[in-house]
């Protein structure tokens, strides 16, 4: 964590920072501008439309094969849900009251229909699993309850601070839906598998995965196929909650393969490397598990992994490694220094999006995060300030094989998630809001970021198959809506996302 004190100053040293601030934005004028051409995408912007409750938090968006998108929002006491028709006209809106203490955990989607899991606490050691079936067709609602159980004392019955969600998942086909949740007592730890017909919700099977006295498992990813059959991978740490002990990773990464009537388990050998975490592809019956490496710790990155898995024999069949490439140091520190960067790990990335084309091949982007912690004096005391830092962008690109076809990066810095990411014809978009005009610094680095007195604008990053990248104008933002690629989706070609706004809303479609 990175502690920054600041101090009273002087009306001498007021001045001379005035002045240093003065020659600061002078700079920032002198650098080149790069010009950008529009997207090649089709724009279209929605109708206003006014909220009846105010949900600031989206939770899903989801288009149907006929072009119907839903929308899951969720306010302190009520959970709206939202359809808008091909042209994003808002025909349908119910409000859902709920309780005090039911939060949402996840969901899932498939053709028509939106699930979403909420869990309700009664008790500090009881939960109670909801599951709101949201269909966009006919405009229908409907609350069940999944299942019930205890835990510990104020415990947790997810895992999860991860950005990915690793606790549900739907098979391809949309018969079955799996549901992860930890089991962790005071002397022993456990976790389990429950498996739902997704028709009727009904239970079809629940097993223990895990169980070890001592030992901790924290799931990465999650997935269940046609068949039924879940694959959970994740870390099962050796001893804590530690990454390392004495400088060694204190966890081994198992891949377990779970079915109604057996359980099987793989241990995927790190040899000398770190991983924070590993990620299922699963393309034309190829199953990879892909993510970053380190030789140092895991909160690092020194290339891309890759193991591919014979999921019937479950054995490691290949590991490969690769190191990051240059054009990533180019992105991220200009050619001046990319070389010499080259020799150090990146820090603090986590993976969002595994992106997969009709090719079998596999995007990963991960964003940098961390937090500060600020200390302010005033004088008479002070207080403490804290900063969520949203920056640099990691884009990897895996074949069919698990070989890294190439790497690149976004150099850009926002103070909350800030964009999103989707394949169309073969070209990668990632689309954000950035500084009214992108700057290419005399090093050839792009800055994606907003300056002090700059107005800001949208953009698509559009990335080649080759990994060739033109920087899109949508529209500058001064004076229009301001929309946020975060919380979009794409379907059917086109890509959903709605603006910010307390009162009136507006989505955009790009095509």
């Amino acid at each position: 964590m990175k502690i920054t004190f600041f101090d009273n100053m002087s009306s001498a040293n007021r001045i001379r920072n005035y002045s240093n601030a003065t020659t600061l934005v002078l700079l920032l004028f002198c650098v080149n501008l790069i010009v950008s051409q529009t997207t090649n995408l089709a724009i279209t912007e929605s109708p206003e439309f006014k909220d009846e409750v105010k949900a600031i938090s989206v939770i899903s968006i989801h288009t149907s094969n006929d072009g119907l998108t839903g929308i899951v929002r969720e306010s302190k006491k009520n959970i709206l849900f939202d359809v808008f028709d091909k042209d994003l006209n808002k025909i349908f809106s119910k409000v859902v009251e709920s309780h005090k203490k039911e939060n949402y955990v996840g969901d899932v989607f498939f053709e028509d229909e939106i699930k979403v899991f909420t869990v309700f606490s009664p008790k500090k050691n009881e939960r109670i699993i909801y599951c709101h079936i949201f269909n966009l067709e006919n405009k229908s609602h409907k609350k069940v309850e999944l299942f019930s159980t205890t835990v510990e004392k104020n415990g947790s019955l997810f895992s999860g601070n991860n950005k990915r969600q690793t606790s549900f998942a739907i098979s391809p086909d949309g018969n079955y839906i799996a549901v992860a949740t930890d089991n962790i007592k005071k002397n022993s730890n456990s976790y389990t598998i429950r498996v739902y017909n997704s028709n009727t919700l009904k239970e079809v099977y629940k097993k223990a995965y895990q169980e070890h006295k001592e030992k901790f498992f924290e799931p990465n990813d999650l997935v269940v196929d046609n068949a039924g059959t879940v694959f959970t991978v994740g870390k099962l740490f050796l001893k804590g909650k530690s990454q390392k002990k004495k400088g060694e990773a204190n966890y081994q990464f198992i891949l377990n393969k779970i079915t109604k009537d057996t359980n099987q388990d793989l241990k995927i050998g790190l040899e000398n490397d770190h991983v924070r975490s590993l990620i299922i592809s699963n393309s034309d019956n190829k199953f990879h598990l892909i993510g970053f490496y380190s030789e140092k710790n895991v909160g690092r990155i020194k290339g891309g992994c890759s193991f591919v898995i014979d999921t019937e024999q479950l054995i490691v069949k290949e590991k490969k490694a690769y190191k990051l490439p240059l054009d990533v140091y180019e992105d991220l520190y200009g050619y001046r220094k990319a070389a010499k960067k080259k020799k150090k790990e990146l820090s603090n990335f986590y993976i969002d999006y595994v992106i997969l084309d009709n090719n079998g091949n596999t995007y990963l982007l991960a964003e940098e995060f961390y937090v500060t912690s600020t200390y302010v004096n005033t004088g008479n005391g002070g207080y403490w300030t804290t900063t969520f830092h949203y920056n640099d962008i990691l884009i990897l690109k895996f074949n069919t094989e698990g070989d890294l076809d190439w790497g690149r990066s976004i150099f850009k810095r926002a103070p909350a998630p800030s964009y999103n990411a989707f394949l169309k014809d073969d070209k990668l978009h990632v689309i954000l809001n950035s500084g009214k005009n992108l700057t290419e610094k005399k090093d050839g680095r792009t800055k994606a970021s907003k300056g002090w007195f700059e107005s800001s604008a949208l953009y698509d990053f559009e990335y080649s198959e080759d990994g060739k990248v033109s920087y899109n104008k949508i529209q500058n933002n001064k004076g229009k809506t301001y929309y946020l690629p975060h919380y979009g989706t794409f379907k059917n070609n086109k890509f959903i996302m709605m603006s910010s706004g307390r009162k009136k809303r507006q989505f955009m479609m790009l095509e």
